[in-house]
């Protein structure tokens, strides 16, 4: 389904695709290999001067060199280096994404397909390990813990992930080539959505809902009102089955239910998931108030964090609970400062400037939303699965909305390559 002949700059990307997408479910060391490579492919060849058209990267290099400079006042210097390193996706994939030729819709076919089975590989190894001892995870579920999954076990950038991939299938499925491959689109995303209800992520289930309702409004409001208004009241159809006849999504109510019970009831114990954010928000807050031009350096975040947590929450004795802030836009402004906080705020909203009134950008938008919103429950840029999720799948979608809107300068590009 690849383009025949010659190896074009274009197969050569979508292999780095998919070899990314691999190392991102069971492989660091893949997952890196595969950004550079893809880098070095889209680079190649092209003049330096071509780099700087690109604002979003500009103004990126901003705030990811904050985190840079940062170490000179970090004392802890190996966590600097680590957390650094993780930024690194955002200095090099914008351009690799800007540089791409055009793919073809049979090479994008090909890339959704072989994704799709990739991630339903993935479920199905959480499913494997989930029903050969229910009872034990079931019990685990109980206690805020989940099944096995791939991604290292990070089952909230795997859940994200595939929230995500269904936005792009959903794109992709008018271009199918055949009835059998949109059965087997369809089957993918009807798979990974039920499967989102088992592992029962809450994260990813909010994004699986509010891909639901944006497509509700926008059927509701181009297309098909009735069948747009549908799809929204689908949603607690859909809640109170999984939470009346999967087990583990009931569970997962359940502890919600009693983390709201020990929210009433003043629980400062950090024990609690989502009680540990709102900790995490009000310790951050307060040191961020004390450093607020550079903040406490990039490497020094957690060591800072453990500080206020003695100070102000000395209930919370774990260190498993004692978190950097869950918030992106709080834990940039921890580590590099205010005013990095804010050109990194202004940078997250930067590819909403290619929206235009058409298909593209509702899916763009969609998938920024859907990311806007791990941003902010978690910090989501610090770790290097979330990065690629984050940096993959906005400019994966950003590539199609500047294609739609600039067609000439792709096909330029294409002719090039």
């Amino acid at each position: 389904m690849l383009s025949t002949g010659k190896i074009s700059k274009s197969n050569i990307a979508i292999f780095f695709f998919l070899m990314m997408c691999t190392g991102f479910l069971v492989s660091r060391a893949l997952l890196s290999i595969g950004m550079v490579g893809l880098t070095v492919s889209s680079l190649w060849g092209v003049h330096p001067r071509e780099w700087l058209k690109n604002k979003w990267w500009l103004l990126g290099l901003v705030w990811v060199g904050a985190y840079a400079i940062s170490g000179v006042w970090s004392a802890n210097k190996e966590d600097w280096s680590a957390i650094a390193q993780m930024k690194l996706p955002f200095v090099i994939m914008p351009l690799a994404f800007a540089l791409l030729p055009r793919f073809s819709t049979k090479q994008l076919v090909f890339f959704t397909i072989t994704f799709g089975l990739m991630l339903v590989s993935g479920a199905g190894y959480g499913l494997f390990h989930l029903f050969r001892d229910l009872d034990y995870y079931i019990q685990q579920y109980h206690q805020a813990h989940v099944m096995p999954t791939p991604v290292y076990g990070d089952y909230i950038c795997f859940a994200s992930c595939i929230a995500l991939y269904i936005a792009w299938a959903i794109y992709m499925f008018p271009s199918l080539p055949s009835n059998g491959a949109k059965w087997g689109i369809g089957a993918i995303i009807v798979f990974l959505a039920v499967y989102l209800h088992i592992l029962a992520s809450k994260s990813g289930l909010v994004d699986l809902y509010v891909l639901l309702v944006l497509l509700g409004f926008r059927m509701a409001f181009t297309r098909n009102r009735i069948l747009g208004i549908s799809l929204i009241a689908s949603i607690p159809v859909i809640f109170y089955l999984a939470f009346n006849f999967v087990p583990t999504f009931h569970q997962r109510v359940k502890h919600l239910d009693y983390t709201f019970y020990q929210f009433r009831h003043g629980d400062k114990s950090g024990a609690c998931g989502d009680l540990a954010r709102l900790i995490s928000y009000d310790i951050s807050t307060k040191i961020i108030a004390d450093h607020p031009l550079i903040g406490v350096g990039a490497g020094d975040m957690l060591d800072e964090m453990k500080v206020g947590y003695t100070k102000w929450y000395p209930e919370v004795k774990d260190d498993y609970s004692k978190l950097i802030p869950h918030n992106q836009f709080l834990t940039v402004a921890l580590g590099c400062g205010v005013p990095a906080a804010l050109i990194y705020l202004i940078w997250t909203f930067l590819p909403l400037a290619a929206i235009r009134k058409n298909r593209e950008s509702f899916f763009l938008f969609s998938a920024w939303f859907i990311l806007f919103i791990q941003l902010m429950i978690e910090p989501y840029l610090e770790g290097q699965f979330g990065t690629f999720v984050y940096v993959f799948f906005i400019l994966l979608f950003k590539m199609i909305a500047d294609a739609k809107k600039a067609p000439e300068q792709i096909q330029n590009r294409s002719a090039e390559a």
